[in-house]
């Protein structure tokens, strides 16, 4: 496997734009709101994905994998990214799903078998241990030697990834603001961002506790001015309401700015129900980060939840 293929496209990322958001809520609270559009690196693997597969993928050329085994709901973005990043780079690429199969595919699994995508169905049980030696045994009899990525992309190879998100910003910022899944992505950007600045993860599920942890695991730094915030989820995991869509909509309409609802709407909500109560200081300076995951809307419009 050829890693310097790699290297070479992970080492020069679009400088993609740090788009200002003039609104009048940040006008009358005297605070500078700033959008991250690294959604814009790359059409397939763009956002914090990027970032989290860089490393990931040097290392898996590097000891002469050909195989990448890793895991994912059915509208995944880290199943959609990797599955074009094994098309780009010569890696056979394999899905482990979350739940039964459905035909037709969705758009993300479409998308990921046209790129030559193998997948295999896991239950909601199984799904739950999918780390236990009994799963990736089984895995492996059934598709030999690959290299595993975790569902998400989340491991120290993505934190120091996402640990170089921070200084593509090339701003001075008090608050970083990030949606949160897995926790890697926060994690990268807690070790990446200066000492004085405050990093929020915005948690997408609920009962997310778990992330405080995880992301202390994940976390190469003593940096303790971070925290994630539990109450924007909207019901759950791809959970939203009429609220959120009608933000959204509203977002998009004054700034051009795509978003979705699992992750990148829910974060921008927050801000702004943030600075409504208060919880920004006059002459603050936030960077929102844009993580992509644009792909994911087209799911939601095929089950008609979601109006393009």
């Amino acid at each position: 496997m050829n890693s310097d293929k790699i290297k070479n496209y992970f080492s020069n990322p679009e400088q993609t734009p740090l788009q200002q958001i003039v609104d009048d809520i940040f006008i009358e609270k005297q605070i500078k709101l700033y959008i991250k559009r690294d959604d814009l690196i790359d059409a397939h693997i763009n956002g914090n994905k990027f970032f989290k597969l860089k490393y990931n993928l040097i290392e898996a050329a590097e000891k002469n994998h050909s195989t990448l085994l890793s895991f994912g709901g059915a509208y995944s973005n880290h199943i959609y990214s990797l599955a074009y990043a094994g098309k780009k780079f010569g890696f056979s690429t394999i899905g482990v799903i979350r739940g039964e199969e459905h035909l037709p595919h969705n758009p993300t699994l479409q998308f990921a078998k046209e790129c030559g995508m193998k997948f295999y169905y896991l239950s909601r049980s199984d799904y739950r241990k999918k780390y236990s030696e009994e799963i990736i045994s089984k895995l492996k009899n059934t598709f030999g030697d690959f290299f595993l990525i975790p569902e998400g992309g989340s491991n120290q190879l993505a934190v120091k990834g996402c640990s170089e998100i921070p200084g593509r910003f090339q701003i001075d910022y008090d608050y970083v603001f990030c949606a949160c899944g897995t926790g890697g992505t926060v994690a990268g950007i807690i070790d990446g961002s200066p000492k004085h600045s405050k990093v929020f993860g915005v948690a997408v599920l609920k009962n997310a506790s778990f992330l405080l942890k995880d992301i202390s695991k994940f976390s190469n730094t003593k940096k303790s001015d971070w925290n994630i915030l539990f109450d924007y989820h909207f019901g759950g995991y791809a959970k939203f309401n009429k609220e959120l869509m009608r933000f959204i909509k509203s977002f998009e309409q004054k700034f051009n700015i795509p978003l979705e609802p699992i992750y990148t709407g829910k974060m921008l909500f927050a801000i702004y129900d943030l600075a409504k109560k208060n919880f920004f200081p006059e002459g603050s300076t936030i960077v929102a980060y844009h993580s992509g995951g644009l792909q994911g809307l087209n799911g939601l419009i095929q089950r008609n939840l979601w109006r393009a």
